[in-house]
Parts: C-alpha cells; structure tokens; sequence
C-alpha cells in the first residue's frame, strides 16, 4: 500500500481548488486533505508509468461489489462519461488518483465506503 501518494503539482491544486470550491463529500474532504498533505509532488515528466494521473486508463477491482471497471482519466473539460471518459476531478478519480498498481485504497464514496484495488495502469493515446 502507498503511503504518500504521487501528484503533479497541476493535479495536486487542481484537487485543491475542489476542496476549496466544497466539491466533495465532507468525508471525502477530510480523506483528501489529509492525503494532499503528505503527497509528493512531481513534474508530470518525472511521474511512474504505474501511477494514476489524468490521461491514462485505469482498471480498479471494486472489492466491495466484486467488479472490474476500466477508466479513462481526462481532464475535466474533455470528460464524457458516455464515453467512458471521466473527469480527473471526479469521484472515482480522486478516490485513486495518486496511487499505483497494486495499491487497495478503502474510500468515502457518497454510497458508502468500498474498497478498490489498481489492477492496471496504462497511457492513453488521444
């Protein structure tokens, strides 16, 4: 498991601007701000291929309901849900964001909290 997660410093004030803006549950709220405090920033360039930033797909083991769902984390103004492009801000994305391959992440969600596991990571060509 992950111990301090891995931004770019772009996500990580982005994530910021949600707090401030009251974006997110009051749970998801204190889980965030607590993970922002310890979180290594980095140049994008400099971020592990395995970690979950925006542009990139992501697959997650839902271990709470016992489904795999595979993601792609665009930035909020190219998200199409139906598309199976979702925001970098939205709430799975910042449940997993920052965390990589392998890590098992138990989180807030607004339905209750559920545990959910990287399975895979991967870049995302446009």
């Amino acid at each position: 498991m992950t111990e301090q997660i891995i931004l770019t410093t772009g996500i990580y004030d982005a994530i910021k601007e949600q707090l401030r803006r009251k974006k997110v549950s009051a749970e998801e709220e204190t889980r965030l701000a607590a993970e922002l405090r310890g979180a290594k920033q980095v140049l994008r360039r400099d971020l592990p291929e395995d970690v979950v930033t925006v542009d990139r797909v992501v697959t997650v083991k839902d271990h709470t309901a016992n489904e795999e769902q595979e993601y792609i984390f665009v930035a909020s103004n190219k998200a199409k849900p139906k598309k199976n492009k979702h925001s970098i801000l939205s709430e799975i994305a910042l449940a997993t964001v920052g965390y990589k391959v392998g890590d098992i992440i138990n989180w807030p969600f607004r339905d209750g909290e559920r545990k959910i596991e990287i399975l895979k990571v991967e870049n995302w060509e446009k």
